[in-house]
């Protein structure tokens, strides 16, 4: 190939003697393709220096063909299946991912935006739960924007999730059909959307089963293992004990083990905990921790395809898309011992 005349995907499809459809398909979903085929594709790539890389082709079509996600986080267990489906609904579409790893700094969510001003990315995807502060001052106006993981709070973007409440009410109603009414909620939060709903789950379960609410076994979290074990020594400090522990998320459910675990208790058989999200350290711990899980490649590649359509139309169909969770019963719940009964 000429060094100065970039290679297309004919060229690749004329030294592997196959169709364009098919290097498309090797390229974007190479599980449809034949081991062979997908062999000889590679083959003429490397021979002719083919480049799918989305800011390759951004660069020679003057406009972008990236998405900036902005995380606050990306060691949460969460994040790297979430991004599994938005890069392979992207890639399927010919775009390519920027990540922006804000570390929980402000100031950094609005460095990032920096890219939209270079037409450097077309949409962004955030992860925070907020639209960087101050962003009118970096972009004219927000790029097309969905929100995953957390609802962004007064943003006013698309959102694609879970349904917290649903999946909190499918948690608090198992602690409930155990024999359960002694029930702490750890994690409740005023800024974070994604806990707010979960709780008001919670809220919906015991009101159903006529299970007046006790505030004194509903504390505040920030989703952390140190979160969760510290709510676990205020209850003991409170002399006001619950029988079971419903976590907004299993980080805090971790949390909460290890306390008791530390004083001596042991789960389910004086305490049953229950987490949310299934990350995979719920299966490994001791014991293994039954929770709700989210279906966090699908939510990826939904909210990519919300997004995707608002760069094309402007207009999404939905404004926010809440996936079904799922109950996953492993063997951190019982029902309460016989000397929790008699108190």
């Amino acid at each position: 190939m000429s060094n100065s005349t970039p290679a297309t995907i004919e060229d690749v499809a004329r030294i592997a003697e196959v169709s364009i459809a098919t290097v498309s398909r090797a390229i974007h979903m190479p599980e449809k393709v034949a081991n062979s085929t997908r062999l000889k594709v590679n083959q003429a790539i490397a021979i002719t220096g083919y480049t799918t890389n989305a800011m390759a082709r951004s660069l020679r079509l003057g406009r972008s063909n990236m998405i900036l996600v902005v995380a606050p986080d990306i060691g949460d267990p969460n994040f790297s299946n979430i991004l599994v489906g938005l890069e392979n609904e992207a890639r399927a579409h010919g775009y390519g991912i920027l990540i922006g790893h804000t570390q929980n700094d402000a100031q950094r969510g609005l460095e990032y935006l920096k890219f939209f001003n270079s037409n450097q990315a077309a949409g962004l995807i955030l992860f925070t739960g907020i639209l960087p502060f101050g962003h009118q001052t970096m972009t004219a106006r927000l790029p097309p924007s969905v929100g995953v993981f957390e609802p962004v709070f007064n943003g006013g973007i698309p959102y694609v999730g879970v349904d917290d409440t649903e999946g909190a009410r499918k948690a608090v109603d198992l602690l409930l059909a155990e024999g359960h009414r002694k029930i702490a909620f750890i994690g409740d939060s005023r800024t974070r959307l994604a806990y707010t709903r979960r709780r008001m789950g919670y809220d919906a379960g015991l009101g159903a089963a006529g299970v007046p609410p006790d505030t004194r076994i509903v504390l505040e979290g920030d989703g952390t293992i140190e979160s969760g074990r510290h709510a676990v020594e205020q209850l003991f400090m409170r002399d006001t004990l619950p029988t079971a522990f419903m976590c907004v998320n299993d980080q805090t459910a971790i949390g909460v083990m290890v306390g008791l675990g530390a004083r001596g208790y042991d789960i389910p058989r004086d305490f049953s905990v229950t987490g949310f999200d299934d990350v995979p350290q719920a299966v490994f711990i001791s014991p293994s921790l039954t929770t709700i899980r989210q279906p966090r490649t699908a939510i990826g590649k939904q909210a990519m395809a919300l997004l995707l359509e608002l760069l094309s139309d402007g207009q999404p169909a939905e404004t926010e898309i809440l996936l079904r969770p799922d109950l996953v019963v492993r063997n951190s719940v019982s029902a309460p011992s016989r000397n929790w009964l008699k108190r």
